[in-house]
């Protein structure tokens, strides 16, 4: 492959996936300018640690920061600076500080933001989780003497907020959601009970089947209204209810921005091949599965995306007429909550229809497979680090499984 000497690639999100594709670029060849552009003030940095290790007081930033590899040592960071606006046809981005920056290339990173309740009351008191002053700001309410604290929403924040709420010592916590356990969307009932049943034992409480209302308080929150009617009382309330896209830049391309950015099989955005998307804002269609487009949050997807969609726009950057192999990923993700792992190889919620128990039991370290057609799609394991062994010795075999039929 021969390198580009010329042009300029912008990278719109400073987040990991930003930081991760700045590094492939290099890796495939490219030699011009990477111009990285991020709202946050700070480099990249980890984020899963912020509901856990951050939230408890055991993890300093300077633990969390990404070491750029040295190949990227020349990229170009604009941090503190967000891009408001995109004219693809163009090929420039805005930014909130009035520039105006011409591309060969851009990456669509600007990943996801907390979706935030629209219900009545006071707004003082209520957190989400998503970047470390978000993580600072709550802990400092968490470790305030007899402070209540309610959680909405029993997903993967919610649950590991809430046991590093009662690890801390808070008098009280309560899970609030309208499903009927905790984790069940993707997870499905067996591991939704077996993970009520732990979190009620450590001193959870729950309320679900029922949403939020309304907040009572004058100028901060002193409680929660749910749509049965009770109350509960809340000094604190996190905010865990899903993520939306940051993708209101992207609007005004004729671009398919329903649910993230609608890509193709190479991470190309919207047919053009000088535009890709990588991260949780990327839906993308995967090989490995049914070829349906989806976005997905786990921690291993911006450097999978990153490593895809780098060569595919440095391709086209050098003029390459070769396509790469459709992207197919093997989705990864774990979760800690109080002394307990969940780990997960590839797909579980498309097999959730189909449960079976590969390995030990429900009531202690379980291992959980899920099935479409009879084909296992997805493992899950809960439990302590023999059962996320016994997940990782099912990767290999998911690797090498035949693409389901569409």
């Amino acid at each position: 492959m021969t390198a580009t000497t010329t042009g300029r690639v912008v990278v719109a999100g400073a987040s990991m996936g930003g930081l991760r594709t700045a590094e492939q670029l290099r890796a495939a060849g490219w030699t011009g300018a990477i111009t990285v552009i991020g709202d946050e003030p700070h480099m990249p940095y980890n984020r899963p640690p912020l509901s856990k290790e951050v939230l408890a007081g055991k993890a300093p930033f300077e633990s969390l920061a990404f070491t750029p590899k040295a190949a990227a040592a020349d990229v170009e960071w604009r941090l503190g600076t967000k891009v408001v606006a995109a004219r693809l046809d163009e090929r420039i981005v805005e930014l909130d500080d009035g520039t105006a920056l011409a591309y060969d290339g851009l990456v669509v990173a600007t990943g996801m933001r907390p979706r935030r309740l629209r219900c009545p009351g006071p707004l003082a008191g209520r957190h989400t989780v998503r970047t470390l002053a978000d993580a600072q700001g709550l802990r400092d309410e968490l470790t305030r003497p007899g402070v209540r604290v309610v959680v909405v929403g029993g997903g993967f924040i919610g649950c590991e907020v809430a046991a590093t709420a009662v690890g801390l010592g808070v008098r009280e916590v309560t899970v609030v959601d309208p499903l009927p356990l905790p984790m069940v969307g993707p997870l499905g009932e067996l591991l939704g009970e077996a993970l009520l049943r732990r979190h009620e034992e450590r001193g959870v409480r729950f309320a679900l089947g029922t949403g939020v209302a309304g907040f009572e308080g004058e100028d901060r929150v002193t409680g929660v209204v749910l749509s049965d009617g009770t109350v509960l009382a809340a000094d604190v309330v996190v905010e865990s209810v899903g993520s939306v896209a940051n993708v209101e830049w992207l609007e005004g391309n004729g671009l398919d921005l329903s649910d993230g950015v609608l890509t193709d099989e190479q991470l190309r955005v919207g047919g053009r091949p000088d535009v890709i998307a990588v991260g949780d804002v990327a839906r993308f269609p995967n090989a490995r599965y049914d070829g349906a487009p989806r976005r997905v949050e786990h921690w291993s997807i911006p450097t999978d995306t990153a490593k895809h969609a780098a060569k595919a726009l440095v391709a086209h950057l050098n003029g390459a007429g070769a396509e790469l192999a459709p992207f197919a990923p093997l989705p990864t993700f774990w979760s800690d909550q109080h002394e307990f792992r969940l780990q997960s190889f590839g797909a579980p919620a498309l097999g959730k229809d189909d449960v079976r128990i590969l390995g030990g039991d429900p009531e202690g370290d379980v291992l959980v497979g899920y099935h479409t057609g009879g084909q296992l799609v997805g493992v899950v394991a809960l439990g302590g680090q023999a059962a996320a062994m016994g997940a990782a010795r099912y990767r290999s075999q998911l690797l090498k499984q035949p693409a389901l039929t569409p």
